[in-house]
């Protein structure tokens, strides 16, 4: 698509809170080694639930970061997206961002597909245990989808566009591609991603229906997609956000840009339609490629949805063949979600972290814990690849039907 070049939506700052890392540091080290941090669910309350493996943060610990006022009236999911924000904000050298001049110059988007269960549930105990003068006012805004993109602008005085993806996982991804948009249409800069904490016992109550979650008591097999043994996916805690912002602010503050936001597409094909995804998913591929002036051949890695149920896996296979031709077949394909584990919207932001990552320092990540492949995919496995990374395609999928696909450019970062 065609933009003025100092419009160009940049990515600057790189922020996570993931099950392997609550540094970029550690995030990029884990990744790019393969790390697989899956174990037992050790969450209070969730013992006698069928989820038995996830991916849990911890050692994370929120007062460190964040002023006690904003951390009574705030979710767990919340808690990781402000220090997320802030790291990302830190890392673009905009930790001090004075807006006081121009206050609509920064806004914030995220997305959620949960919200605050863990503090919803606490109250709705003190409710029904103790009644209603037990219950906090912050229950009414702590649980809300659009509660992490709330306290972030009230936080740090963001006064711009700011917005919220109710979705499901694809929506980490269009989060991200509405930040590049209000980028080009002239805000200067964009906190986006997701973050999510899924495992609370309400919450963890709320996926048990889901046919596609994995079951399995063996961290080292609950999750492995693209391979007969495939038994659906395990849920993980945690997210990233990114700074956003147009190429010129990032020139004339003198911060690199670490890769461009330069293209995006999303589909609809309807809940757990696998075999109706590879066609949806096919054409979000088309229509990033497409915004992004990209031909298929010049994408030098995928990271893959890795959903795990052998009719996803397969319709995603078919759909990268069917989208990038020939090329499908040999581009390098990852998922460092399988050592982590799929945070719902938060999966595909922490996989555009880590492909960002992998842009700047020409390694692609393995699949960790995945070994034998049954899809026709060059899935990269057992240790990293280096490689030369100019374009990275990141894809996701969504338990309710939604497609997305994201197209990333090298920065001058690495």
């Amino acid at each position: 698509m065609s933009e003025p070049h100092d419009r160009r939506a940049a990515v600057t700052g790189i922020g996570v809170v993931a099950p392997n890392g609550t540094t970029l540091d550690t995030f990029w080290k884990a990744t790019k080694e393969g790390l697989s941090v899956l174990d037992r669910v050790t969450r209070e309350g969730c013992e006698h639930l069928p989820l038995k493996v996830a991916g849990e943060v911890r050692g994370f610990d929120p007062a460190a970061t964040i002023e006690e006022r904003f951390l009574v009236q705030t979710d767990r999911f919340t808690h990781f997206a402000m220090a997320a924000a802030d790291f990302a904000l830190e890392d673009a050298r905009l930790g001090q961002a004075d807006t006081s001049e121009e206050p609509y110059s920064i806004g914030v988007v995220t997305a959620a597909g949960s919200g605050g269960g863990e503090f919803g549930q606490r109250e709705l105990q003190q409710l029904w245990g103790k009644g209603s003068r037990f219950v906090g006012p912050y229950q009414s805004i702590a649980w809300f989808y659009a509660a992490s993109t709330g306290q972030i602008s009230i936080r740090r005085k963001f006064k711009g566009p700011c917005s919220v993806v109710a979705s499901d996982e694809a929506g980490g991804l269009d989060a991200l591609a509405h930040a590049a948009r209000a980028v080009r249409r002239g805000t200067d800069v964009i906190v986006a991603g997701s973050t999510e904490a899924p495992l609370a016992p309400y919450s963890v109550v709320c996926q048990v229906g889901y046919q596609e979650l994995s079951t399995v008591t063996d961290p080292s097999r609950a999750y492995r997609p693209f391979t007969e043994a495939a038994c659906g996916f395990v849920p993980a805690e945690g997210g990233a956000m990114l700074v956003v912002e147009a190429e010129r602010s990032a020139r004339e503050r003198g911060a690199p840009v670490r890769a461009y936001v330069a293209g995006h597409s999303a589909t609809f094909t309807g809940a757990s339609r696998w075999a109706e995804s590879r066609d949806g998913l096919a054409q979000a591929i088309r229509g990033a490629l497409d915004e992004a002036g990209c031909a298929p051949e010049e994408v030098d890695v995928v990271f893959a949805d890795a959903l795990g149920v052998p009719e996803a896996d397969r319709a995603e296979a078919l759909a990268i063949a069917d989208a990038l031709g020939a090329h499908g077949r040999r581009v390098p394909v990852t998922a460092p979600k399988t050592g982590i584990g799929r945070g719902y919207c938060a999966a595909p932001v922490l996989d555009t972290a880590a492909a960002v990552l992998a842009l700047e320092h020409g390694v692609i990540p393995p699949t960790p814990g995945v070994f034998e492949v049954c899809h026709d995919l060059d899935l990269v496995t057992g240790r990293a690849r280096a490689a030369e990374l100019r374009t990275a395609l990141v894809l996701s999928r969504g338990l309710m039907g939604s497609n997305s696909a994201l197209v990333l450019r090298r920065g001058d970062a690495g």
